[in-house]
């Protein structure tokens, strides 16, 4: 079955930190990029970072770099997004993505609030 699982979302107090994993099945996924997305309450969804096949090239909006790394594991067929340093701006929904197949994941919610 071709899939992409988010987990490791939830509620983080300002200056905490998550990490987001998502986890691939049914397509060869060392093969493509990744890239993650979020849509905030009342927004559009934006691209927040991408990384290459290897990992080797990765690419951020502005407003997460310095705080959120992405990185893969090919073994594992998993892509995971390191958020530190979290803003209240940083709560929405974040979905993983592989465009080459256009393929989405449910998402998972994150919300940074006291």
């Amino acid at each position: 079955q071709v899939q992409l699982v988010e987990s490791g979302g939830g509620l983080v107090q300002p200056g905490g930190s998550l990490r987001l994993s998502c986890a691939a099945s049914g397509f060869s996924f060392s093969s493509y990029a990744m890239t993650w997305y979020r849509q905030g309450p009342g927004k559009e969804r934006e691209l927040v970072a991408d990384i290459s096949s290897t990992g080797s090239i990765t690419t951020y909006v502005d407003s997460v770099k310095g705080r959120f790394t992405i990185s893969r594991d090919n073994a594992k067929n998993t892509v995971y997004l390191q958020m530190n340093s979290l803003k209240p701006e940083d709560t929405a929904v974040y979905y993983c993505r592989n465009r080459r197949y256009d393929l989405w994941g449910q998402g998972t919610q994150v919300t940074v609030s006291v």
